[in-house]
């Protein structure tokens, strides 16, 4: 009898042990948890109050900061825009939207959090404040200072939706329609975009798009819709050499949201800045129909995006005189 008992405890304990395990897992009720409890503690500028690993890294624009600094000094309320992504695949959730600073700005932002154990693990932050520096000479209205507009990207916010199942797109196919646009501004050549006519794109706040079509473009040129620019419109592609450092790791399939990360390089010896971005891809019907970007262009010694993978993704200096 005594055998039996022990045999059914062990039974028993083995049965409760396996969900345990699973349980690891951050299914999307969990990551919106985890990401609500690390926003409150960053407003409340308490790094104690978040569920942190002990090898938790954090960086601000590419700089690495850690908790206490930064953000978490700055930070006041969250702003009129808070949108919420999750990808429960690779235990990533996503913030994108305004963020009320203690220097009476907004700003413009993009927090990526990788989960693990249910605890944050990594914490990286784009923010587009204003006054941030611009792209440099021959940049037009950006040369002295990145775009900034707070207000209206509070009027034209991402719409909330939850796509329906039967609507869905793969994975595989919101990251390759995704990464379509990034092989589009590296060729400098808009049909190679999945994208639809009239498609929108948003950077810190600021339309991109929906600007009056060059008098003497050619009739089939890419991005011209009803007169107006839209988000394969290679005139915006000009500052682009290439679009390296490319990372996926949010894709929202219920909301059908991809978060695209990587680095928009000049052409060898251009005195323009980099972009480093953050950029949020709506994909509706299998083609994007609108991107809202938060991005920063870094000094030229900067070592971005500072995230693996590392290889080929610093600058090329000259050797120290």
């Amino acid at each position: 009898m005594l055998l039996m008992r022990r045999t059914l405890l062990l039974a028993l304990g083995a049965t409760l042990w396996i969900p345990a395990a699973f349980a690891a897992d951050c299914d999307r009720a969990c990551l919106n948890g985890v990401l609500d409890q690390y926003l409150k503690a960053v407003l409340e500028h308490n790094p104690s109050a978040a569920p942190l690993t002990p090898g938790y890294r954090q960086t601000e624009n590419a700089v690495v900061r850690r908790p206490g600094q930064g953000i978490w000094q700055t930070a006041k309320a969250l702003g009129k825009v808070q949108r919420r992504y999750f990808d429960p695949v690779t235990e990533n959730a996503g913030y994108f939207g305004t963020l009320d600073e203690t220097s009476g700005n907004a700003a413009v932002v993009t927090l990526r959090l990788k989960v693990a154990g249910r605890k944050v693990a990594e914490a990286e932050w784009y923010l587009a404040r204003k006054g941030d520096p611009g792209i440099g000479v021959g940049a037009g209205a950006q040369a002295s200072a990145a775009f900034w507009d707070p207000e209206y990207l509070a009027a034209h916010a991402p719409a909330e939706r939850v796509v329906p199942k039967a609507d869905r797109v793969s994975r595989e196919d919101l990251m390759a329609i995704t990464n379509s646009y990034f092989d589009s501004l590296s060729a400098r050549d808009g049909h190679i975009m999945i994208a639809h006519p009239g498609c929108v794109r948003l950077e810190n706040g600021v339309s991109t798009t929906q600007r009056d079509a060059p008098a003497n473009a050619p009739a089939n040129a890419a991005g011209i819709f009803n007169g107006k620019t839209d988000c394969m419109n290679e005139g915006a592609m000009r500052n682009i050499y290439a679009v390296v450092a490319r990372r996926f790791p949010i894709v929202d399939e219920e909301a059908g949201m991809v978060l695209g990360l990587g680095v928009f390089l000049r052409k060898p010896g251009e005195a323009m800045r980099r972009n480093q971005f953050s950029e949020w891809f709506v994909i509706d019907q299998g083609k994007l129909r609108a991107i809202y970007s938060s991005m920063f262009y870094p000094d030229q010694e900067a070592l971005v995006p500072n995230w693996p993978p590392y290889d080929g993704n610093w600058p090329v200096l000259p050797a120290p005189k």
